[in-house]
């Protein structure tokens, strides 16, 4: 996974909009986003690494989900537009590419700059609970995903407005990364 900060250039989603301004790893842990890479092998052993990863966590369900122009159909510019939207969950994130690229988003929150995080097959990401993000796809236009759960898979994301901003979840991500 290579992060860096958005350009902030009109264009399509899709596109890189590398600022050419690297984000360090330290930096995503100051705004609670862990990575790791889990390289997909013949053998399995992945599965191992993430179910450790997944008891850590105490996440107990996962699902797959792809996205694709040929499984969408008609749907897939207006669905790939809606996970741009700038939102937050109540619970964390937690994605493992198994196929394809894609592009998550992160505010930071003391600049309110994006940082734009070029995942790949291989590439885990956990977002806290209460971080704004968004989601694109990037040219390949296509993306096979674990998604990993604390309880029953659910997938519940609140625009960004007044109210989630003073929503108890993004309250807690504030006082975590220390924001008064």
């Amino acid at each position: 996974m290579r992060a860096y900060y958005f350009d902030n250039l009109e264009g399509d989603q899709r596109l890189p909009h590398d600022s050419g301004m690297d984000v360090s790893d330290e930096i995503l842990k100051s705004i609670g986003v862990l990575h790791w890479r889990i390289p997909i092998d013949a053998e399995g052993k992945y599965e191992q690494e993430i179910a450790v990863i997944a008891k850590e966590r105490n996440y107990k369900n996962h699902d797959i989900v792809a996205i694709s122009k040929e499984g969408l159909g008609d749907e897939f510019e207006t669905k790939i537009k809606s996970f741009y939207h700038e939102h937050m969950h109540d619970d964390e994130e937690i994605r493992y590419l198994l196929e394809g690229t894609g592009f998550f988003d992160v505010r930071e929150h003391s600049s309110e700059s994006w940082i734009r995080c070029h995942m790949g097959a291989g590439d885990l990401l956990v977002l806290p609970a209460g971080i704004y993000h968004r989601f694109s796809l990037d040219m390949g236009n296509r993306v096979r995903t674990m998604r990993l759960f604390k309880d029953e898979p659910k997938w519940i994301a609140h625009n960004r407005s007044d109210q989630t901003d003073a929503n108890p979840f993004r309250l807690e991500y504030l006082k975590s990364i220390e924001v008064q």
